[in-house]
């Protein structure tokens, strides 16, 4: 019968976590990726979106998969191209999107892929 009474004095009492500190560092990284990111999307913009010839499937593919990466730079209130309006039409459209999904696939499937681990028979 003693063996049912739990024992509360076989240790210290666990000490609160400090729950703030994770969420503190997610956020600072979250918001340093974002400002990094928008760096690079505004110097890299007038390298992609250029006025030589209307873009196509290819430079399509590009603009949709690096549209995502344009929110911190207009959030920092910096007007960039995330679509080309001169384009081939529906060729450049139909890269856009296939970049758009592109870059989510990889974006979240990475977020939320995690390997099967093999067992051991």
């Amino acid at each position: 019968m003693a063996n049912l009474i739990p024992n509360f004095e076989s240790g210290p009492a666990p000490a609160r976590a400090n729950w703030w500190r994770p969420v503190l560092v997610q956020l600072i990284r979250f918001v340093l990726v974002g400002v990094l990111l928008g760096w690079l999307y505004a110097w890299g913009a007038p390298l992609i979106y250029r006025d030589k010839s209307p873009p196509g499937f290819w430079l399509g593919c590009a603009h949709g998969a690096l549209m995502p990466m344009a929110l911190p730079s207009l959030l920092m209130n910096k007007d960039v191209p995330i679509y080309a309006t001169i384009n081939a039409g529906r060729i450049y459209k139909i890269g856009y999107i296939a970049g758009i999904n592109g870059c989510g696939f990889v974006v979240f499937g990475l977020s939320f892929w995690k390997p099967q681990r093999r067992s051991k028979r």
